[in-house]
């Protein structure tokens, strides 16, 4: 699968990246869990880590049965880890178990799409108007640092822009105070930006300027204007959303859930 450019990354405001803790429920657990199962911890946490970008950047297809042994050898791990690493990413949605012993990649559809953009816009209009009210100086500084920084990777490696990119959109929330509200904000970042990698080359925005819409909302977030910097944020993540909802239209997104 051909990850998107620039221009069709900023769309929909979602990067990945699973090694940070606040970002990542599932990693909050991963010490406690592997000590548990007496496992070398580092080796679980490589192991879900390259299992997790595989399926979000579309090398493990949706719906693939994740059989151990086959993984094993792509990976070169031993299966406990990779036991551990397919339990844990079962909590980041990623993942599903199809029976007792065994594990498939989610599936993807329009309705689970829609569902996710639905609960993208609930829950960050709520964080973002939170960290608003609560932001700093010091993270007034800190969203312009981390803004700039998605502007310089912009049009180079896809998979470090997209990490630049989520850096960008959960900085926006930082200050909210609220650490289960920004794991789901950035879960479901995760889960979004999986569609995106599906789509491809197919997003291309002909009629938008999504480097303007990042400056926009960012300008309405440091001017301390809730209304306005909610509005810009959601109407930047529609406009991506009705775009890949056409995909699945055209039958040029559907992969059978």
């Amino acid at each position: 699968m051909s990850p998107r450019s620039q221009n069709d990354g900023a769309a929909t405001g979602d990067p990945v990246e699973p090694a940070r803790n606040i970002d990542n429920p599932a990693a909050m657990v991963l010490a406690s869990f592997s000590a548990a199962a007496g496992t070398d911890g580092s080796t679980t946490q490589r192991a879900y880590l390259a299992l997790r970008r595989l399926i979000v950047v579309g090398e493990i297809e949706p719906g693939e049965k994740l059989k151990i042994d086959g993984l094993r050898k792509r990976l070169g791990m031993g299966a406990s880890p990779i036991r551990e690493a397919l339990s844990l990413l079962t909590s980041d949605n990623l993942v599903e178990r199809i029976d007792q012993r065994g594990f498939r990649a989610a599936p993807v559809s329009q309705k689970n799409f829609e569902e996710i953009l639905r609960l993208r816009c609930t829950l960050e209009d709520m964080a973002l108007r939170q960290s608003i009210g609560r932001m700093t100086e010091d993270h007034e500084e800190e969203l312009v640092l981390v803004h700039h920084r998605m502007l310089r990777r912009a049009g180079g490696d896809p998979e470090a822009f997209e990490e630049a990119h989520k850096d960008f959109h959960m900085a926006l929330l930082t200050s909210c105070d609220a650490p289960i509200l920004l794991k789901l904000c950035s879960q479901l970042y995760d889960l979004n930006i999986r569609y995106r990698y599906l789509a491809g080359r197919s997003l291309n925005y002909r009629t938008r300027n999504v480097a303007d819409e990042h400056r926009d909302i960012l300008q309405a977030t440091i001017a301390r204007d809730p209304d306005l910097a909610s509005a810009r944020l959601l109407a930047h993540y529609r406009q991506t959303g009705a775009f890949l909802a056409d995909l699945f239209g055209e039958s040029r997104l559907a992969v059978p859930d």
